[in-house]
This record gives C-alpha cells, sequence and structure tokens, in this order.
C-alpha cells in the first residue's frame, strides 16, 4: 500500500470530486455513458468553419452530424438537467449563418424548452474588412422538462438600488429587492464596472489572457463556472462532449462538481491534464471570477493616437 506524501492529502481535500478527460470521438464516448449521469451538458461545438480540429463540410452535413450527437447528449441528461450550446457563425463566401438559430431547431425537435438565449458580448476578436467585425457569441440554456435545477442565489449580481421600496399595493413601503442581490440579466457583456451595471464581464481568451493555451478558440473558465453554480449542485456530474483543453472540467473542480470532457485532439488532452494537475497543485492561472476587465489610462502610450496618423487630420 502507497502512503500519500502530507501534500497530496492536502490537495486531494481542495478538490476532492471525480473528473476525467476522455481522448477518443465523441459520438462514440457517449454511446458507452448510461442514461440520466448528468446534471448539466455544456460545450461549445465545433463551429464548422476551418479549424485545425475541424474538417469543413457542408453546413447541412455539419448540423446532420451534430444533431446524431445531440440526441445522444439528451439521453445522458437527467430530467432535472440542462444543456448549455454556446456557439457563434457559422461563415460561408462571406455570408453569416447564426448556429444558435440552426441548432434551436434541432433542440426543440427533440422536445427540450429553452430557457435563455443569453449573449456574451466580448470586445475584442478578429476585425472584419466587409461587414462589421463580431463581437458576441450566444450560449442556448435548454432544459429537458420544467423541473430543473436553477440556483439563482450563487449568481446573483448586487442591486444597483438596494433600498428601493415598493411604493404601492399590499407591499407599499417594504424593501421591493431581494438581499442576496438581483437576477443578472441575460447579456454577459464587458464592461468596466460589470457589477455596478449588473452584467457579467467575461472577457475572450486571446494572447493577454492568463488562461490562454495553443487552442484557437478556447472558452474561458469564467463563462463554464457561472453556468455550472447556477444549473449543478455540489457534487452534480457535469459534461463537455467537446472539452478542448478542459476549462469545463477545471471550472468544475473549483466549485466542487464531478465532470467528464471528451476530446478527439491528443495534444488538447495532455494540455487539459497538465492544467488539471497545475490547479490541484495550485500553480494554474485562472482569471478572477468577479475581475474587471483592465481599462488603460489616458496618459497610457497604447491609449493615445500614434504620431504616424496626426498628418491625416490635418488640412491640405
Amino acid at each position: 500500500m502507497t502512503v500519500k506524501e502530507p501534500i497530496s492529502e492536502f490537495l486531494d481535500y481542495l478538490y476532492p470530486n471525480k473528473s476525467e478527460m476522455i481522448l477518443g470521438d465523441t459520438l462514440n464516448q457517449l454511446k458507452k455513458f448510461e442514461n440520466d449521469k448528468f446534471d448539466l451538458v455544456i460545450t461549445s461545438p465545433p463551429y464548422n468553419v476551418g479549424k485545425e480540429y475541424e474538417t469543413k463540410t457542408s453546413i447541412e452535413k455539419y448540423l446532420q452530424i451534430q444533431e446524431e450527437i445531440i440526441q445522444e447528449l439528451v439521453r445522458v441528461t437527467n430530467n432535472k438537467g440542462s444543456i448549455c450550446w454556446q456557439v457563434g457563425n457559422y461563415v460561408e463566401k462571406g455570408e453569416i449563418f447564426p448556429l444558435d438559430i440552426f441548432y434551436y431547431q434541432i433542440f426543440k425537435k427533440i422536445g427540450l424548452k429553452l430557457r435563455n438565449r443569453i449573449i456574451w458580448h466580448f470586445g475584442h476578436g478578429l476585425h472584419a474588412r466587409n461587414r462589421f467585425s463580431g463581437r458576441y457569441e450566444t450560449i442556448l440554456w435548454f432544459t429537458k422538462t420544467d423541473d430543473y435545477i436553477f440556483n439563482l442565489d450563487d449568481v446573483r449580481v448586487p442591486s444597483k438600488y438596494p433600498g428601493k421600496r415598493y411604493f404601492k399595493g399590499p407591499k407599499k413601503g417594504q424593501i421591493s429587492g431581494n438581499p442576496n442581490g438581483k437576477n443578472p440579466s441575460d447579456i454577459w457583456e464587458i464592461v468596466v464596472k460589470d457589477w455596478e451595471n449588473e452584467l457579467w464581464n467575461i472577457p475572450n481568451v486571446k494572447s493577454n489572457h492568463p488562461e490562454k493555451t495553443i487552442h484557437p478558440a478556447q472558452f474561458p473558465v469564467e463563462l463554464a463556472e457561472r453556468c455550472i453554480l447556477a444549473l449543478t449542485n455540489k457534487d452534480s456530474w457535469v459534461l463537455d462532449p467537446f472539452a478542448g483543453v478542459g476549462s469545463t472540467i477545471i471550472a468544475s473542480l473549483k466549485n466542487y462538481r464531478n465532470s467528464i470532457g471528451i476530446e478527439k485532439e491528443q495534444d488538447y488532452v495532455k494540455i487539459a491534464e497538465t492544467r488539471i494537475e497545475s490547479l490541484k497543485e495550485g500553480n494554474l492561472k485562472l482569471r478572477p471570477i468577479n475581475k474587471p476587465i483592465h481599462q488603460p489610462k489616458p496618459n497610457d502610450k497604447i491609449a493615445q493616437k500614434p504620431k504616424e496618423w496626426s498628418n491625416l487630420y490635418k488640412e491640405t
């Protein structure tokens, strides 16, 4: 029998829940799971835009394959569970196909109910030339039944007017708000003071983000964390069928949930496993869940117009 080192015992105490990254094809792996295992499925599926891990095909063929996967995901989600499907746009020859609209039809046909269409707005990304630059994606939150897990108090934001009172009716004069804060909106936006504006502050993972890895479309731990806190309980099981570099697994472990991730790219699985170990060792760099977005000061060089532009504004 191997005796654990004291530090190992301490780390197991900090993160006692189970987690696993599975290398393999999503559809094949899903068929191995029993019915009703998970309280939450949260993922960002491939967008069919030609990333290194995708084989680009027609949108019709792409959606057909995704529908097979979704059928399995619904099967392994229990009746109190939710599916959060985070997607952007499919682009073909300069034309935009909003994937959430296509996916809604699939989930609705299977019998799920849409609870929110959450807009995740971020301030940085690729700049378009022949259309406006895309700066948002959507999270479709579906449930299987009307009796679903929803822990609103775990994700409330501070009220803007906590002293507000009812001005008429049977509750006239009583406090109208909730002492735990306000229900956040369905727009998760990047703002300077997100709590004061009652919005959630979640930047996308770009080059200067502390969580950045080699994955070209990595979503932030915080995005998964918000959904996990609201839609699962302690010791729930969470699944990410397109797990990438393990952001959902990390968010689950941080909040005492069990989790499984499926990923077909071996390099990403290795990175995910390394990140999970770093989390347990206390070395993983993560963006704090409530941290405001950095804003340059007026005197910062990066915030000033470059001298090279000065001649462009001179009258001729």
